[in-house]
């Protein structure tokens, strides 16, 4: 009876001196969990288990410290390594969609730089010229000198006829009587329609007023000049008309005491232009003092229409005042222009000084010789 309890424990043992190791543990064989053993077996078996676990636990620490830092180098590298794919890639891609003019050498380094291509297209966009009828500044002008900066109440939307007025004419110094009395009748045509209106009708209104010829205006017909259906009544109101006609009798009667309408409104600035030097539109005044002073002197003679403010405008037409701001390519020019008249008229009086002198010494001449042709 004792045989076969005998033989039962061998084989426990036996079987227990055999560990399994997995990822839980040790694990004992299989016969045990089929048969079952007494009890004195049973807790030889658990010691045997809690040993071999022990054993096991302390070399698997053991074998996990040892091993760590050679895993953690293995993972350090292999990091590095994804890193350097994923910027060789990134690269091969770009290099692949770039130009090559994206890339700029530097000379003294030897690095290779790539410009952002996103930047260049846009740079390269805003850097197309725009059409006049399209700032800021007009950076197209009507003739094509792309490279001109304007004023910037000239913009990209400006009417073409505007802008060539502001290239041409505005700012110019004007000496001549009909000029001068045309662009008195249009800044005070300001205060009813715009420039660019009144320059799309400026060939009617030379028709209208006799090519502004100012004798030939101040005999105007009043009531045939504003009766209804006629072409200046639709161009003014009656109130307009009546002080355009009165104007020119007045500049008629000033062309009599001064000798010219231009001496006249020159003298007002000793015959040389006001130079403003303005930075920003915003610096650009409405009227001025000096404006106040001509207006009042014109209304004093009789003139009408002739405020403070249209006077200003009027001065910065006929370059009385140059208001052109300091950036735009016409303040120069119409210095220079200012600059030449002056000179002209500097040679003008020498050569009338020269003449008078001519004069008088002919005189003298023909004096001497009656004198002694009567002895």
């Amino acid at each position: 009876m004792s045989y076969p309890r005998l033989r039962s424990m061998n084989v426990g043992d036996s079987e227990a001196a055999r560990p399994v190791f997995g990822p839980t543990g040790n694990k004992t064989g299989s016969l045990s969990s089929r048969k079952p053993a007494s009890k004195p077996l049973r807790k030889a078996e658990k010691l045997q288990n809690e040993v071999a676990s022990v054993k096991e636990k302390n070399s698997y620490e053991v074998y996990s410290v040892v091993a760590s830092p050679q895993s953690h180098s293995v993972s350090v590298l292999r990091r590095h390594e994804q890193l350097l794919h994923c910027n060789l890639s990134l690269n091969a891609s770009c290099s692949s969609d770039a130009s090559t003019d994206s890339f700029h050498s530097r000379a003294s380094t030897g690095r290779l730089t790539r410009s952002n291509s996103l930047g260049c297209t846009r740079k390269r966009s805003v850097s197309k010229p725009r059409s006049v009828a399209s700032d800021g500044v007009l950076e197209s002008p009507p003739h094509g000198s792309q490279s001109k900066k304007r004023c910037a109440w000239v913009t990209p939307n400006t009417e073409p006829c505007y802008a060539t007025f502001h290239d041409e004419e505005w700012g110019v110094p004007v000496h001549d009587d009909k000029k001068l009395f045309e662009l008195l009748v249009l800044s005070s045509a300001l205060s009813e329609l715009t420039w660019p209106a009144i320059l799309s009708k400026r060939h009617i209104f030379r028709e209208v007023f006799a090519d502004f010829d100012p004798v030939a205006v101040s005999k105007f017909n009043e009531k045939k000049i504003m009766a209804p259906g006629t072409t200046a009544s639709s161009l003014l109101s009656d109130l307009k008309l009546r002080a355009i006609i009165e104007n020119a009798r007045q500049i008629s009667k000033v062309i009599e005491e001064f000798g010219s309408f231009d001496k006249y409104i020159w003298s007002f600035v000793n015959h040389k232009p006001i130079i403003s030097r303005f930075r920003y539109p915003r610096q650009v005044p409405v009227k001025t003092p000096k404006a106040d002073v001509v207006s009042k002197d014109l209304v004093r003679r009789g003139f009408r229409g002739v405020g403070p403010t249209v006077i200003y405008s009027f001065m910065q037409v006929v370059g009385l005042t140059n208001d052109h701001l300091i950036s735009c390519f016409r303040f120069q020019d119409c210095m220079d222009a200012a600059e030449g008249k002056e000179e002209n008229a500097i040679k003008d009086d020498a050569q009338l000084k020269e003449c008078d002198h001519v004069m008088e010494s002919d005189l003298s001449i023909a004096i001497d010789n009656l004198s002694l042709s009567s002895e």
